[in-house]
C-alpha cells in the first residue's frame, strides 16, 4: 500500500522534458540535470572564442507544458583576432577574408626577398580572448655568399655577398698539358634565394674520347684530331652495308661516345636456292611463277644492253621479268642493287624475278622498309 502511494506521488515522466538543445556557439551554463519538469529554465553562455550578438539575443530556454522546450537561436558570434598589416616588401592574404577565430593569415615576399618567421598564422584561442598563434614574419633581401672555388678554374666576378639574381660565370684555366680542359656543368650561375644558386659549381677537367672507329663504316661529320667533351660526330656506312644503333654519337663527360658506337652489317643481297632455269614446271615457294614451258609464251618485252644489263633480257607482258643466271651486271653503271631495282622496275613494273648466278631475287610490290633492303622475302 506504501509504495503504490509513493509512485503516484512521484511525477510521470511524460511530464519532463529532455536534455536541453545543443549550439554550436553556446554551452549550457552548469551541470546538465538527468530531468526538467514544466517550467524550469536553462541558461547559456558563449563558447570560447564566440562572443554575445549585438543586440542581445536571448540565451534561456523554458520547459513548456507539452514537455518541449521554447525556441532558442545561435546568440554568439565569432571573436576577432587583431588586424595584421602588409609585412614591408610582403604581402599578406587571409584565407577566408578575415581575421575571425579559425581563420589563417599566408604571407609572402615580393621577388628578391625572402621570409623570416612563420609563413601561416592561425587566429586561436588564447586565455579568455584570441589572437594570433605568433607574430608577423619580415621580408628580408635575398643575399648569396660566394660561390665554390674550382680546380683548374675560376669565376667572375669576386665578390662577398651576391645579391637577388646577380650572375657569376665560370671558365677553365689553359692547359699545361697536351689535352685542353673542358668544363662540365653550367658555366653560368645565379643567386635565387637566399644563399642558394642555381646550380652547383661545375668541373674544369680533361675531357677526352677514343677515335671513334666503325668497321665498313665512315665518319659523315664531326671529324677532327681530338673529341672532347659534347664532340659530336655522325657515321654512315660503306656501300652494302646498313647501320645498326644510332649515326649520333657524343663524347660524355666521363670520356665515354654516348650512345655506344654503331655497327655497319652487310646489306644480304640474295637468298641461295637450287640453279634456276628460265622456265619452271612448278612453282616455286616464295617467289613468281613461271610460265610453263609447254605452254605459249606471253609477249615478251627486249631490254636493250645500254641499261647495263648484258646479255639482253626478255620480260612477260604480265611484269614477270627473267634475267639469264649468267647475266653480267656492269657494277660502274649500278651503283647498288636498289638502282638496278629502279631501272628494272622502269622497263617491267614492280613484280618481278631476277635469277644471278644461281640465286633467286623476288620482287614483288615492296613496302618502303623492305626495299630499303632491295629484296624481299
Amino acid at each position: 500500500m506504501l509504495l503504490a502511494v509513493l509512485v503516484l506521488l512521484l511525477p510521470s515522466v511524460s511530464d519532463a522534458c529532455g536534455d536541453p538543445p545543443r549550439f554550436e556557439t553556446m554551452r549550457l551554463r552548469g551541470a546538465p540535470k538527468p530531468r526538467y519538469g514544466p517550467g524550469e529554465r536553462v541558461q547559456y553562455d558563449c563558447r570560447l572564442g564566440f562572443k554575445p550578438i549585438i543586440p542581445l539575443r536571448p540565451r534561456s530556454a523554458v520547459c513548456e507544458d507539452d514537455n518541449t522546450w521554447s525556441a532558442l537561436e545561435e546568440a554568439c558570434t565569432r571573436k576577432s583576432c587583431p588586424n595584421l598589416g602588409d609585412p614591408v616588401n610582403g604581402q599578406v592574404y587571409f584565407v577566408n577574408g578575415s581575421v575571425l577565430f579559425g581563420s589563417q593569415a599566408h604571407f609572402v615576399c615580393n621577388q628578391g626577398f625572402y621570409l623570416i618567421g612563420a609563413r601561416i598564422l592561425y587566429c586561436e584561442i588564447s586565455e579568455n580572448n584570441v589572437n594570433w598563434n605568433d607574430d608577423s614574419p619580415i621580408c628580408e633581401k635575398i643575399l648569396c655568399s660566394t660561390p665554390g672555388n674550382i680546380k683548374n678554374g675560376r669565376f667572375t666576378v669576386y665578390k662577398d655577398e651576391y645579391q637577388y639574381n646577380e650572375i657569376v660565370i665560370y671558365m677553365c684555366d689553359p692547359s699545361n698539358g697536351p689535352d685542353e680542359y673542358s668544363l662540365v656543368g653550367e658555366s653560368t650561375l645565379i643567386c635565387v634565394d637566399y644563399d642558394r644558386w642555381s646550380s652547383d659549381p661545375p668541373e674544369c677537367k680533361v675531357v677526352k674520347c677514343d677515335y671513334p672507329v666503325v668497321e665498313h663504316g665512315m665518319i659523315l661529320s664531326g671529324f677532327r684530331r681530338k673529341f672532347y667533351y659534347k664532340a659530336q660526330v655522325v657515321f654512315k656506312c660503306n656501300q652494302g652495308f646498313y647501320l645498326h644503333g644510332s649515326s649520333t654519337i657524343v663524347c660524355n663527360a666521363n670520356s665515354v661516345w654516348e650512345p655506344k658506337l654503331p655497327t655497319c652489317t652487310k646489306v644480304p643481297v640474295a637468298v641461295p636456292t637450287e640453279p634456276s632455269t628460265t622456265h619452271a614446271s612448278g612453282p616455286r615457294p616464295n617467289t613468281t611463277t613461271a610460265p610453263s614451258s609447254t605452254g605459249p609464251r606471253p609477249n615478251t618485252t627486249t631490254v636493250p644492253s645500254s641499261t647495263g644489263l648484258h646479255p639482253a633480257t626478255t620480260a612477260t607482258s604480265s611484269h614477270t621479268a627473267y634475267v639469264s643466271p649468267t647475266v653480267d651486271l656492269e657494277p660502274e653503271y649500278f651503283e647498288d642493287f636498289a638502282d638496278l631495282h629502279i631501272k628494272i622496275q622502269q622497263l617491267f613494273g614492280d613484280t618481278y624475278v631476277l635469277n644471278y648466278h644461281q640465286s633467286v631475287f623476288v620482287f614483288p610490290r615492296c613496302s618502303s622498309h623492305c626495299c630499303d633492303y632491295f629484296f624481299c622475302t
